[in-house]
């Protein structure tokens, strides 16, 4: 089962208008790619199990706060390990976070 979520408006990161005028790079995800999204103002990571009809499925594997970059292993309702939905639309452009902030 997946778990509804209401994902941020890219606005000025979405990878769609990133690509609008150049879409050389942009390929439709594959399972084991990793895309990007916002939640509630947290940075969530997505690994895809599966594509359909411009939307996403796959689970949490990130949950990191935009504010200084650490770690969450929950924000809201959303959970480290659930299963979504993704469609194209939402997804975004990572920010620039200091790297030392990022464990990966």
């Amino acid at each position: 089962m997946h778990k509804h979520v209401d994902w941020d408006d890219p606005g000025a990161n979405s990878v769609l208008q990133h690509f609008a005028n150049n879409p050389v790079g942009l390929d439709e995800p594959g399972p084991g790619d990793i895309l990007s999204a916002r939640h509630e103002g947290a940075i969530v990571r997505v690994k895809v199990e599966a594509y359909i009809d411009g939307t996403s499925i796959g689970d949490v594997v990130a949950l990191i706060s935009a504010d200084n970059g650490r770690r969450l292993k929950s924000h809201g309702k959303l959970v480290l390990g659930d299963t979504v939905r993704l469609p194209d639309a939402s997804r975004a452009l990572e920010p620039q976070l200091d790297a030392s902030d990022d464990e990966d």
